[in-house]
């Protein structure tokens, strides 16, 4: 049999590179290649000549060799990159492989059963491998090549990176198109999909090495933050200190009505001071923005819980699926009896876990690439609630029942302002996994109930997948009271592991009455994101219908509740970027609304809900990035200037979120 010469082994290389592509997003988000995905077809096939000029630096069986070496590192690429995915519903960053130790030691019995549940997609990443490896001596020649095909090969690799390039550069330029990934934006499923996963990689590298922030998209002024109505930003007078219109004549007779000066969650910042005072454009471009946008105002909710104890609670994986009057009561009555907050979001960030924690606690929206919360600890966090009240006189307390050290919880926490507990440093719970909410809430309460004003965090990891009842703890020692639902395995594990959840509250609202300090104490409850562990179609059975991905699979539960407060709904959208804003102004206390990524959604800003792949909803309607489709709420009319304006603030917050955490901003605002 004649063996192929080398020209049959790059082509094996690009079949190879292309098949592995196809593999991992098929498998991983059900997606077959759409038209956006010829720049990835180009860029692959660039990648596919790389490998071969890299296998043929050797000659004979060398290139063998190097060959089966070159494509074992890519099936393991692949195949992690995969089980990664399964396990996040996101790809790893380089960012997030060099903390990898710290991920595999404290998920490495969950990441075993991921791997062997997969192992199906696993082995076929590997298939290139294995068939070079089998046949590779029998089919290929493996002769030499002289620097003039090299030279030939290298060429090939600049025309098809070339010819990626010009794909980009000639398609549209809107948000989450190959030109948007490429350049202005990190969402790196999207960006896996239409770049592939190898130019994805590529593309981490270079801005890790770099340090490249997200560049403004060019649809707005950078020193505009243009509102629903495309001209301000939160529907609010363009002048903050103009008061408050009086009320028309009605033509009956009355007495002048008291008008009531407009106030506003304001500080006194001198922007045209540190303006003055920077060479640094970047500065000067964040002090103009931030002296340009518009503040939220005072309301008659400002201070409603001024004085009182705050418990604020980033629980793992809690949703909306997880409120349900039998199985979860006490969570049902806090959410139906308190604020009902009717069209709520917990979007996910795509880095790590922590960025929902990170969302909610600071109302910053995560910078790509990194691990947010973590690159804060050194930053100066005024705003966060810690601090805030801890200069009021609170006792501030943080607790975690898992590995305290965990996403760099024991140093980002007590930059928050508390003090931090965890498994490790004085939390003493039962090392399971999962550990056990409700043994964290018998351990902890004592240390502050008794010590008022007080303000706690909590963030839990019950409600942790995998939803199983073999590998999961909580779930199995729940087992039987979800037994008899309707459901399959994995919807039933969630629930069991949420019924930990919900009982750690019930004992947490039985201690709070016992000690006569329930009606004084605010509660909020929210999740770091939804419950990825469970598939979309596990989702579904839970919902009683087939979930919509882009905007329903976010929308979640943020519960606000004092015992025996009014009930009272809220029909504005909001998400968990809004938390800190709305319990700032909730508590009465002193922040700058402008510096802030979300708003209160008690004052008359018009509100915001922004996703990762730069989706959003206003009280207009709901813009899909990735369809590039805006739908009308009922009655409801916009045009393209609307959606423009909406993209641009959008953008705005994007870029100026990351550049806080990069300039460490408030620090420099501050003088800190």
């Amino acid at each position: 049999m004649k063996k192929l010469n080398n020209f049959w082994l790059l082509v094996f290389f690009a079949l190879s590179l292309v098949y592995m592509e196809f593999v991992l997003v098929r498998q991983n988000t059900g997606n077959l290649f759409s038209r956006d995905s010829f720049s990835m077809l180009l860029f692959t096939l660039s990648f596919s000549a790389g490998l071969y000029f890299l296998a043929t630096l050797a000659s004979g069986r060398g290139i063998y060799i190097s060959g089966l070496f070159l494509l074992f590192i890519t099936g393991t690429l692949y195949s992690s990159q995969l089980v990664y995915f399964k396990f996040f519903r996101t790809y790893y960053t380089l960012y997030s492989a060099g903390n990898a130790g710290d991920v595999f030691r404290e998920f490495f019995g969950t990441i075993l059963t991921v791997t062997a549940k997969n192992l199906g997609s696993i082995i076929l990443l590997f298939i290139p491998f294995f068939l070079f490896l089998a046949f590779g001596n029998m089919a290929f020649a493996f002769s030499k090549t002289d620097w003039k095909k090299k030279a030939l090969v290298l060429c090939t690799i600049a025309v098809f990176h070339l010819a990626g390039l010009g794909t980009i550069y000639s398609g549209s330029h809107s948000p989450n198109s190959p030109y948007d990934l490429y350049f202005n934006s990190n969402y790196p499923v999207l960006s896996v999909e239409k770049l592939g996963l190898l130019t994805t990689v590529r593309l981490d590298m270079i801005r890790l090495a770099i340090g490249w922030t997200p560049e403004l998209a060019p649809t707005q002024d950078p020193a505009s933050d243009a509102g629903t109505d495309a001209d301000d930003d939160d529907g609010l007078p363009e002048n903050p200190a103009e008061e408050a219109p009086e009320n028309p004549d009605s033509g009956e007779a009355h007495e002048d009505p008291v008008v009531k000066p407009v106030t506003y969650n304001s500080m006194n910042i001198d922007f045209d001071s540190l303006l003055s005072n920077t060479g640094n454009e970047t500065l000067k471009q964040m002090h103009d923005y931030f002296k340009n946008v518009t503040f939220t105002n005072k309301n008659d909710y400002t201070g409603r819980y001024e004085g009182y104890n705050l418990i604020l609670i980033t629980a793992e994986g809690f949703s909306s699926l997880a409120v349900n009057e039998t199985v979860t009561p006490t969570l049902y009555k806090m959410a139906s009896q308190g604020y009902r907050f009717e069209n709520f979001y917990t979007p996910i960030w795509g880095v790590s876990t922590s960025d929902g924690e990170y969302v909610a606690t600071t109302g910053l929206i995560p910078k790509s690439g990194v691990w947010s919360y973590s690159k804060s600890g050194d930053n100066y966090m005024p705003f966060a609630l810690g601090n805030q009240l801890k200069t009021l006189g609170y006792l501030t307390k943080a607790y975690h029942d898992h590995t305290y050290t965990y996403y760099d919880r024991d140093i980002t926490h007590p930059n928050m302002g508390y003090d931090y507990k965890g498994i490790g440093n004085g939390l003493d719970v039962k090392k399971t996994w999962p550990e056990s909410d409700i043994e964290m809430m018998e351990k902890t309460m004592g240390e502050y109930v008794e010590s008022q004003p007080f303000h706690v965090y909590y963030m839990t990891v019950s409600g942790h997948m995998l939803y199983n009842f073999t590998g999961n703890y909580i779930a199995h020692k729940n087992r039987d009271l979800v037994s008899g639902l309707p459901y399959t395995t994995g919807p039933k594990a969630y629930l069991a592991t949420q019924i930990e959840f919900d009982r750690a509250m019930e004992l947490l609202l039985q201690t709070l009455l016992e000690k006569g300090i329930a009606d004084r104490t605010l509660i909020a409850i929210s999740g770091d994101h939804y419950p990825y562990g469970l598939a979309d179609s596990e989702i579904s059975e839970l919902l009683g219908h087939k979930v919509e991905t882009n905007f329903e699979l976010y929308k979640s539960t943020f519960i606000l509740y004092t015992p025996g407060m009014e009930p009272e709904t809220i029909e504005k959208p909001m998400s968990s970027l809004d938390i800190l804003p709305t319990l700032s102004n909730l508590m009465g206390l002193e922040y700058d609304s402008r510096l802030l990524m979300g708003r209160d959604i008690f004052s008359d800003a018009a509100p915001l809900v922004i996703f990762q792949n730069r989706s959003f909803i206003t009280e207009k309607g709901m813009y899909n990035a990735v369809t590039n489709t805006f739908t009308a709420f009922d009655g409801q009319t916009v045009d393209e200037s609307y959606v423009s304006s909406i993209q641009g603030i959008v953008n705005n917050r994007f870029y100026y979120s990351a550049m806080i955490l990069d300039k460490d901003y408030y620090r420099v605002v501050y003088g800190k």
